[in-house]
């Protein structure tokens, strides 16, 4: 599929290098507890026992069910700190994907990928989805989830100027454009008008992968 973004959807208000934003840990969550359950019990029904994981942006906490058996759970954030208290990962790596997209991983390492509350932030959200779709392996899914918050100044135009109902599709579209991957579903994790809303735009790796080798 032709690319139909240009440099300009991707441009942010705070265009400062992103070590500096993240260089201080933020032990805090970014959604409430009820869209955390949601979450956590979404990957409880569709990561397959002992797979092994890639969670990407991550930070302290994956959200990932305590119960839930799994092989590597590799985190890729960019605060040492918050990734060190993260109990659920097995290896922890400081990357930043705005400025190297290329993920360091062999082709079909991983059963599930996850980015949690956090695509609004990428830059190259084409490369970096076409990576993962490499390092993932046949029909492992890919599951993206936000909310309607974000730190404003490091999210991209394109996001800022989207309601919730079009993050959708535009996530969606984002995944259409990366390559690799079968037709997104949509869920609404949403559990009350008194909580934080929740969305996942997920989709599974193509047996066969157009894009990077």
């Amino acid at each position: 599929m032709t690319n139909p973004f240009r440099p300009e959807h991707f441009a942010r208000e705070d265009d400062d290098d992103d070590a500096r934003f993240y260089d201080f840990a933020r032990l805090v969550t970014h959604i409430d507890d009820a869209a955390i359950a949601a979450l956590t019990e979404h990957y409880r029904k569709t990561i397959p026992e002992n797979a092994d994981v890639l969670d990407l942006m991550s930070s302290w906490v994956s959200h990932l069910p305590n119960a839930l058996p799994l092989g590597r759970v590799v985190g890729l954030g960019m605060n040492v700190e918050e990734l060190e208290a993260n109990p659920r990962l097995t290896e922890r790596l400081v990357h930043d994907l705005n400025r190297e997209p290329n993920l360091p991983f062999k082709d079909a390492s991983f059963d599930a990928g996850l980015i949690a509350v956090s695509i609004q932030y990428l830059t190259q959200p084409i490369e970096v989805l076409a990576e993962i779709a490499r390092v993932l392996r046949p029909d492992a899914p890919l599951i993206i989830s936000f909310s309607n918050r974000c730190f404003p100044t490091k999210a991209v135009a394109v996001w800022r100027a989207y309601d919730d109902h079009r993050h959708v599709g535009l996530v969606a579209l984002y995944l259409q454009t990366a390559g690799g991957f079968a037709q997104s579903e949509f869920v609404d994790l949403s559990s009350s008008p008194d909580s934080d809303p929740l969305y996942v735009v997920q989709a599974r790796r193509t047996t066969l992968h157009s894009g990077r080798a």
